[in-house]
């Protein structure tokens, strides 16, 4: 199973393959997305756009997971990053790849057991888990890879509860 993970942002989005096979799951590609923040928000969203479906048809995963956009004081900020997942769901759904959302709590809690892990806790669960040479960088890349590591860790339990009803 490839799985795509996103975390969304408007000034940078973080993506990430990762390809799981039983219990061995790697890292194909991971980097992240970024747009000009001197150019008007609708040709921002058009890049994005436009370079997640390259993405999406250079890889062809199977299924994405993205960070669910969670409410943030500054409203600038969760104004900004809702039109970007609007964007990225728009993206997946027009290459009919399923699509989960997690909240960030529940991706530290999947990787790390512990809701409120800080960004170096996830980094070196994402590290170890992947077998990497560091903590990936930048964080919005990283944090793509803990998404998409959250969903390769919650299709089984999933699928089982599908099969069962």
């Amino acid at each position: 199973m490839f799985v795509l993970g996103i975390d969304p942002g408007l000034s940078t989005t973080g993506y990430a393959i990762v390809e799981s096979r039983g219990n061995a799951t790697q890292a194909i590609a991971v980097g992240v997305i970024r747009t000009d923040r001197a150019r008007p928000i609708a040709e921002r969203l058009v890049e994005l756009h436009r370079d997640l479906a390259e993405i999406v048809a250079d890889y062809q995963p199977d299924e994405a997971a993205i960070e669910q956009v969670f409410v943030n004081r500054n409203l600038q900020t969760a104004t900004s990053v809702g039109r970007a997942s609007g964007v990225v769901l728009l993206s997946l759904a027009q290459a009919s790849i399923p699509i989960e959302e997690y909240t960030p709590s529940a991706v530290k809690m999947a990787l790390c057991g512990y809701g409120n892990a800080d960004k170096t806790q996830v980094g070196k669960v994402v590290q170890m888990r992947l077998g990497l040479p560091g903590v990936p960088g930048p964080a919005d890349a990283a944090d793509a890879l803990a998404i998409a590591l959250c969903h390769v860790q919650a299709v089984p339990m999933r699928r089982a509860v599908e099969r069962a009803t």
